[in-house]
């Protein structure tokens, strides 16, 4: 019943999105959600630390020109072992419908931050399916090292690519 309660929610925000009077103004601010396929560019030997996955964001983007900025929050079930692992991040976006950028961010496991903030580039193509119904389809290449992040002094240094897509509504 609960499923039911948001999916007719979503509809009802699609179809008052979709209105002739809404669809005039201008769409500088976008939110909404997607997943990402991520995996580790380097062979890690460590049982409890998974090579690829998948990931889950929420996303706030402002695009008042063709510069804008994304803030993100992503979460990574059993991300570093047993443990979920949250990354806030920040990007610099450039373009409109085919865009890329530059963000950081940084990672939360086993209650407590990583040490050092890790970098990112991000390139991707973000389509307007219907009026204030954006599609964005990305790819990021990830900086990240790992340590003092649940591995007690073992260190792991390796880079990420992410393939992601996202649905973000216009307002």
């Amino acid at each position: 019943m609960k499923t039911l309660k948001w999916l007719g929610m979503g509809i009802a925000l699609i179809v008052a999105c979709s209105t002739d009077s809404f669809a005039q103004m201008p769409k500088n601010h976008r939110l909404g959600g997607g997943a990402n396929y991520w995996v580790a560019l380097d062979d890690i030997e460590l049982d409890q630390f998974d090579e690829n996955g998948v990931s889950y964001f929420l996303s706030y983007q402002y695009w008042p020109a063709t510069v804008g900025f994304e803030i993100l929050g992503e979460y990574r079930p059993d991300g570093i072992g047993e443990e979920d692992l949250y990354a806030p991040q920040i990007f610099l976006l450039a373009g409109q419908a085919l865009y890329a950028g530059i963000g950081a961010g940084i990672n939360y496991a086993n209650s407590e931050w990583a040490d050092d903030f890790f970098y990112a580039l991000k390139a991707g193509l973000n389509l307007e399916l219907v009026p204030s119904v954006y599609l964005d389809i990305f790819a990021t290449y990830r900086f990240s090292d790992f340590d003092e992040v649940g591995f007690a002094g073992t260190e792991i240094d390796t880079d990420t690519v992410y393939l992601g897509a996202a649905v973000r509504f216009g307002f």
